[in-house]
């Protein structure tokens, strides 16, 4: 697999923060995930839009954004997958912190103010400021909580079973380790294992760095039948090629790496219940149980708590006051 290694280009402010956002075919959401990032109370930020070769109106609604908004502009180029278009947007900022979000997600106004107060505080040690995030529907509405790790500090065994920060428009990066990493890798795409590209440059940026989370759910993720994530055996091969990469330079953390497999397929055969693909789900318990029956055990147990409990907090009228479910992901005012 190649990689594009990015450039390091000169700041501008020691709190610039390049906002990037590939898109393609975006035209559904980019509006809304615009003005989610826009309306951050952490003002000083250039969004780069890198328009990866759309055939819808993606392009003129970014440039009506552009219009209003000086700190916003469009990069296009022909289509070359989500890891070329975030290098890309990358490679033309200034910034020296790095906040990538996916052309349908959102964020919660605080969300880079918070984060990049926690990277202040934390000092040069801290490479990457992560935060939860809500699963929410095609309308925004929450549909529930996820990623409630708390792992920081060095976190690389927690990343061999699985990645903490959830997806790709959580994280606040310096960009010296995003630079130091070599940027996401575009060779994946190649190998038709597109899908972990942010896991691969967050286990990559572990390596050299600390992590800090910020306790809240800042960033609202789209669970969509069509998005790269929902296609369950390839986000399966795309983690296989970055794990064989990283256990020939961490050969101690194997076990580690063969029980975050046996989690993610776990993990995969929830979401294909919950969607309704019942066949795609046996397929994916069926491979569990061949690859590591004890462990298969662990995660099937596992499984039946989760989905317990989910059931539960559909019936607590408690769960339901603390946090309803069903009420659209806050963004702010532009």
């Amino acid at each position: 697999m190649t990689k594009r290694v990015i450039m390091d280009t000169t700041t501008r402010h020691d709190d610039l923060i390049s906002v990037i956002i590939p898109a393609y075919n975006a035209e559904v959401w980019i509006d809304e995930t615009l003005r989610s990032v826009r309306s951050q109370t952490h003002a000083n930020i250039e969004i780069v839009v890198v328009d990866d070769g759309s055939r819808d109106a993606t392009v003129e609604i970014v440039h009506r954004h552009a219009a209003a908004d000086p700190r916003v502009r469009i990069i296009r180029q022909e289509n070359g997958g989500v890891a070329a278009a975030r290098n890309r947007g990358i490679a033309e900022t200034s910034g020296p912190f790095i906040a990538p979000v996916d052309a349908d997600d959102l964020w919660a106004p605080t969300k880079l103010e918070e984060q990049f107060r926690l990277m202040h505080e934390r000092g040069e040690r801290v490479g990457l400021v992560y935060c939860w995030y809500a699963m929410i529907d095609g309308k925004g509405r929450i549909t529930h909580l996820d990623s409630r790790s708390e792992a920081e500090g060095d976190v690389l065994k927690r990343l061999c079973l699985s990645n903490i920060v959830g997806n790709g428009s959580s994280a606040l990066m310096r960009r010296s380790a995003v630079i130091e990493a070599g940027g996401y890798d575009s060779g994946l795409r190649a190998a038709r294992a597109q899908g972990c590209e942010d896991y691969k440059l967050y286990f990559e940026i572990a390596e050299r760095y600390e992590y800090a989370l910020v306790r809240d759910y800042l960033t609202g993720y789209r669970d969509l039948p069509d998005n790269m994530s929902s296609d369950l055996w390839q986000m399966l091969r795309s983690r296989d090629l970055c794990i064989k990469e990283f256990q020939q330079r961490h050969p101690e953390l194997t076990s580690l790496f063969r029980a975050g497999r046996c989690r993610l397929m776990r993990f995969m055969v929830a979401r294909a219940l919950r969607t309704g693909r019942l066949h795609e789900g046996r397929a994916m318990l069926g491979q569990m149980i061949r690859y590591a029956p004890h462990r298969a055990a662990i995660e099937i147990s596992h499984l039946s708590k989760n989905a317990a409990r989910s059931v539960w907090k559909r019936l607590s009228p408690r769960r339901a006051r603390r946090k309803a479910m069903g009420e659209r992901f806050l963004i702010g005012e532009i």
